[in-house]
């Protein structure tokens, strides 16, 4: 984690020095770009414009994909949890008011990546610094991403729910290698998209959909289950209020105008479309479990070539 450690300080170092730049604009009394002229009141745009920012937050779910590997389960993720999200909340949002001290609305929406236009319009010829600082900052987000996402195919595995190859490990180094390597290639055939507002929506409605749904379960087993073991328990008053936001961004917009929405949903649909393509990997790893000899030979010729390509053996779990 040492690698992820260097770039996450870097992202915050790029961000201080941008919030430190904005206290100062301020100082001289640049607001000329602190106005809300032309906000929508909307209730459909607003729960739209939810996905982009809640985007931007995306992230404080991911450490529950590795409490496997974390020393203390039960007392690091609430404490991290908490911490990150006030962290990332504070931070985030003095960056945002930096950056309207020099850009408009206008300009922040055209940049390609804002933290350097900003850097370009204050900083001289020390603006270099800044792209550094944000392909750092890239690089530790992907590092990141890829470390936590392929613990669930790892998990999934595990549990016969995807193909065995992904629930094992590398030899010399004890990671998924073929979990690691199966999210990065998912990651790459989302690049065949180049408008990145698409693959927000894409995966924006999939993601707070499917976390919903999860999270309905609580209320859930806390009544149908009270006396199950719960190492780490929140007040229910916590999940409700979820619940109601993650219908306020999904099922609202449908509902405030039907057919326009249904229009405007086309994008969305492609996020459902993303959860349903886990029917057919159920239908084959899970409930077809009479499969012919020919098909279990293939799967198993097909798991032991990429275990040797590999170097991997399968976990203590699944052995």
């Amino acid at each position: 984690m040492t690698v992820q450690n260097v770039f996450t300080f870097a992202k915050l170092a790029a961000l201080v020095i941008i919030i430190i730049t904005g206290i100062v604009q301020l100082g001289y009394g640049q607001t000329q770009h602190f106005n809300f002229e032309g906000s929508e009141s909307d209730v459909t745009k607003i729960a739209l414009s939810f996905y982009s920012g809640l985007f931007a937050y995306n992230g404080w779910n991911y450490l529950n994909f590795v409490i496997e590997e974390l020393k203390n389960p039960y007392c690091q993720p609430p404490r991290a949890i908490f911490i990150s999200c006030i962290l990332v909340t504070v931070v985030y949002t003095f960056t945002v008011v930096a950056f309207h001290t020099t850009l408009s609305v206008a300009e922040v929406l055209g940049a390609e990546a804002v933290a350097v236009t900003f850097a370009d319009s204050l900083y001289g010829s020390m603006a270099w610094i800044m792209p550094v600082f944000v392909a750092m900052s890239t690089y530790g987000g992907v590092n990141g991403i890829l470390f936590t996402s392929s613990r669930l195919f790892y998990a999934g595995a595990e549990q016969g729910q995807m193909p065995r190859i992904l629930a094992m490990i590398q030899v010399s180094h004890l990671t998924p290698a073929p979990a690691v390597i199966a999210m990065a290639l998912l990651s790459i055939l989302y690049l065949c998209s180049s408008d990145i507002y698409a693959l927000i929506n894409y995966v924006g409605f999939a993601t707070w959909l499917a976390i919903g749904l999860a999270v309905v379960c609580l209320p859930y087993l806390r009544w149908k289950q009270p006396h199950l073991a719960r190492p780490i328990k929140v007040h229910l008053i916590f999940p409700i209020i979820y619940i109601i936001a993650t219908i306020f961004i999904t099922v609202v917009p449908m509902m405030a105008d039907p057919v326009e929405q249904c229009i405007n949903f086309v994008p969305y649909g492609f996020g459902a479309l993303i959860i349903l393509t886990g029917v057919p990997v159920y239908f084959l790893f899970i409930y077809w479990e009479n499969k012919p000899k020919a098909i279990r030979h293939a799967i198993d010729g097909a798991t032991r070539t990429l275990q040797k390509l590999l170097v991997v053996v399968p976990s203590e779990k699944t052995m």
